[in-house]
């Protein structure tokens, strides 16, 4: 399991040294108007992020003279098909949305990615989790070590299949895994979206706070999501943060949806780096004077120094973002999103 989960890590952070022009390529006459629209993921559409989403509006308001209108989504496709289908400007998403949308439409293109704690793009990643519940976790070891054939014949809860943490990354580190067996060589992406080939059920959070809460609710046996979606709502109990084998458990103040299963816990038994979630502009609806403003402004250090977007790690605030050094926006190329291609492939 180690070699397998080392080389999709490998592979992910193959992108930092990534260099080349963008092969996206807007077609088409802009119809820029007045009103800059932004769409939200769900997982960015709760209440408890309003004033992240805001503090951000604000800033595109400034920099651009325009009206800004937030819209919140429940699911990943409704968000994608926005930007795609020119009802939206904006949108943050993942990569493997982004890499969707730049498919389907290739007026869209990267716009800016929030760095690591360097700065820089060198450590621009966040993590994606395998999680069992604590008192379940020696069900999912071999030898004293987490292992993924433990988790053949259960219930299994992804994000959406179009969430690169909550799906495309974990999936691929369960088809390498399994493909090497001679029962499962014939494994593909589609089986692991339905019962039967591998899990018993399959259950869709269609957020990585919902696939969370499925496995803390006893819905899901285990569940992917990742670190940044739930950090707002857990805490570390025991060990370090994103390391396997450590535990975290809910936050007895926790919002919505975990506000139902306050102090439960749960165990990682997988922990994969993915690279960071962009901001995506539509370049015929948001037109390129307004791309340059924007990519301007969110990698000034104005922004980076702005408390309200990027909020002290020792905050008891909700955020989208946190800062525990020079976090801040750094444009980035579409080729910068290459690793995330291949494993999609």
């Amino acid at each position: 399991m180690k070699k397998t989960i080392t080389r999709i890590a490998v592979l992910l952070l193959l992108a930092i040294a990534a260099v080349g022009c963008s092969t996206g390529n807007a077609n088409g006459e802009a119809e820029v108007d007045d009103v800059i629209d932004i769409v939200w993921y769900p997982n960015e559409s709760g209440e408890d992020l309003k004033s992240s989403r805001d503090e951000i509006g604000k800033v595109i308001a400034d920099a651009t003279g325009k009206e800004v209108e937030h819209h919140l989504t429940t699911d990943y496709a409704i968000a994608i098909e926005t930007l795609v289908n020119n009802n939206a400007d904006v949108a943050f998403m993942g990569a493997q949305g982004y890499i969707e949308a730049n498919k389907s439409n290739d007026a869209i293109q990267p716009l800016v990615v929030p760095t690591g704690p360097s700065g820089t793009l060198d450590d621009a990643v966040y993590h994606s989790w395998l999680a069992v519940n604590i008192d379940d976790q020696e069900n999912y070891k071999k030898d004293g070590e987490f292992s993924l054939d433990t988790i053949a014949d259960k219930k299994f809860s992804f994000v959406s299949n179009s969430s690169t943490s909550g799906f495309k990354v974990p999936s691929s580190s369960i088809l390498a895994h399994f493909t090497e067996q001679d029962e499962y060589a014939d494994l593909t992406e589609e089986d692991l979206m339905e019962a039967g080939p591998l899990f018993s059920q399959v259950l869709f959070g269609n957020s990585h706070q919902g696939s969370a809460v499925n496995l803390l609710s006893g819905n899901a046996d285990v569940a992917a999501f990742c670190d940044t979606c739930v950090e707002n709502y857990v805490e570390v109990a025991e060990g370090e943060e994103n390391t396997v084998g450590s535990v975290y458990r809910v936050k007895d103040d926790a919002a919505e949806p975990f506000n139902k299963v306050t102090d439960s816990e749960f165990t990682l038994m997988s922990v994969t780096p993915v690279l960071n979630a962009p901001f995506a502009a539509n370049m015929d609806t948001l037109g390129e004077e307004d791309y340059k403003k924007l990519q301007e402004v969110l990698t000034s250090d104005e922004v980076a120094n702005n408390q309200g977007i990027f909020v002290p790690e020792d905050s008891e605030d909700s955020a989208l973002f946190f800062k525990s050094d020079k976090e801040r926006f750094a444009p980035v190329e579409d080729a910068w999103f290459d690793p995330i291609r291949e494993i999609s492939k």
